[in-house]
C-alpha cells in the first residue's frame, strides 16, 4: 500500500485491533488483491530501528496474506515496544490481532446472510 487515501480509508473506516506492540486496522471493500501498509513512527526509534521493525512486520505478513479476504486494506501500526519485541512475540501479537479482526468480520457477515 502506497497511497495516503488507502491508509486513511483503512484507519478511519476500518475495524481496529490493538496489542501492546502493534495496532492493526482492516477495511474490506471490493474484490481486488489485499493491500498491506506499515506505519512506524519516530516514537519507535531511530531510522535503523524503524526499518528493522518494518522489515520484520513485512516478513511476518508474507506468510499471512492468504488469510486476508479480497479487497482488504490492512494497516499495521507499530507501537514503541515493537522495537524491543522478540520476533516470536511480534508474530504472536500479529496473529492475535488478525484473528480478532477476521473473526469480527465473519460474525458480522454471518448475521446478514
Amino acid at each position: 500500500m502506497r497511497r495516503g487515501e488507502d491508509f486513511a480509508a483503512a484507519i478511519k473506516h476500518g475495524r481496529r485491533a490493538g496489542r501492546p506492540t502493534l495496532v492493526v486496522h482492516l477495511r474490506v471493500s471490493g474484490e481486488e488483491a489485499p493491500l498491506v501498509g506499515f506505519v512506524v513512527s519516530r516514537a519507535v526509534g531511530g531510522a535503523v530501528v524503524r526499518n528493522k521493525v518494518k522489515r520484520r512486520l513485512r516478513h511476518l505478513m508474507r506468510d499471512r496474506l492468504d488469510r486476508l479476504p479480497g479487497g482488504s486494506l490492512l494497516v499495521i501500526r507499530a507501537n514503541p515496544p515493537a522495537a524491543s519485541a522478540r520476533h516470536e512475540d511480534l508474530a504472536a501479537e500479529l496473529d492475535v490481532a488478525l484473528d480478532r479482526l477476521l473473526r469480527r468480520r465473519e460474525s458480522a457477515t454471518d448475521g446478514h446472510r
